[in-house]
């Protein structure tokens, strides 16, 4: 689906630890041969994709796609690190992230907020980092289990949020933003929020955005060109409800993106 915006919809996977460069070439080909075959019945409009695969396929993968012109499709690392350069071990900076033909990034995924204890401040430095740079920069927010039980997702999901986009003092950069709201109870546990939870967060999300861009110096209406994605157990038979709402815009995808087939169905549920 196309939204009365015109926000094309974006599915992403994120491979998370998974894939070698070998599996990941075979996955990638495997989804874009499935996007370009005319039974499938995709066109350019219908929505983008994307990969985040592991850094050690990142190159592969974006040469891989670079041709490509079944529809758009962003390829992204899962994580960079704000500083430029430096004795960082392991880490992985823009430049990097550019130089293997990279245009977007994974940030403040709830992995590395719950299991790398990294901060709202970090994340947010990370943000401004990533859109000085020219990145395309995907903002994970999403509240736990108990945060949800205690009433506190959209105090969680606020804070999280004007953290990520707070060095962003220009409308111009918000508008490189894509926001991902991901239930971390919903992640690999195969429960799902409903339709009806999702766009409750989606739209308050999208009202935040409004006041952001409001707040520097442009239209609320800016905020509906920005893409809110849903990531938290999306898979094709859930996919078609969950895409049908108003501030649904896509969808970030974890198990299911590794297999083509299911990440091809998901795409799907976008028509």
């Amino acid at each position: 689906m196309t939204t009365s915006n015109n926000r094309i919809p974006l599915i992403a996977g994120n491979w998370k630890m998974n894939t070698t460069p070998e599996e990941g070439h075979a996955l990638a080909t495997a989804i874009l041969d499935g996007i370009s075959a005319k039974d499938v019945g995709f066109s350019a409009s219908r929505c983008d994709i994307g990969f985040y695969p592991p850094a050690t396929s990142l190159a592969f993968i974006a040469g891989l796609c670079a041709e490509f012109e079944g529809c758009k499709v962003y390829v992204g690392a899962q994580n960079m690190h704000a500083e430029e350069s430096g004795a960082f071990t392991g880490e992985l900076s823009s430049a990097m992230v550019l130089a293997c033909g990279s245009d977007s990034v994974l940030l403040g995924h709830s992995e590395r907020r719950h299991i790398f204890n990294e901060t709202d401040t970090e994340i947010g430095a990370k943000m401004k980092t990533a859109v000085e740079a020219g990145l395309t920069a995907v903002l994970c927010v999403g509240e736990k289990i108990e945060e949800r039980d205690a009433g506190n997702t959209m105090e969680v999901v606020n804070r999280q949020l004007e953290a990520g986009i707070e060095g962003l003092t220009e409308a111009a950069q918000l508008e490189k933003v894509i926001v991902a709201y991901e239930p971390v109870w919903a992640i690999g546990t195969g429960r799902t929020a409903t339709p009806e939870q999702a766009q409750e967060v989606h739209g308050a999300i999208r009202e935040q955005l409004g006041a952001a861009f409001e707040k520097r110096g442009a239209e609320v209406g800016a905020r509906e060109d920005i893409r809110i994605l849903y990531g938290g157990s999306v898979k094709p038979d859930n996919a078609s409800e969950l895409l049908s709402q108003t501030d649904i815009d896509g969808a970030l995808v974890g198990g299911a993106s590794l297999d083509a087939a299911s990440f091809l169905g998901i795409c799907e549920g976008c028509g």
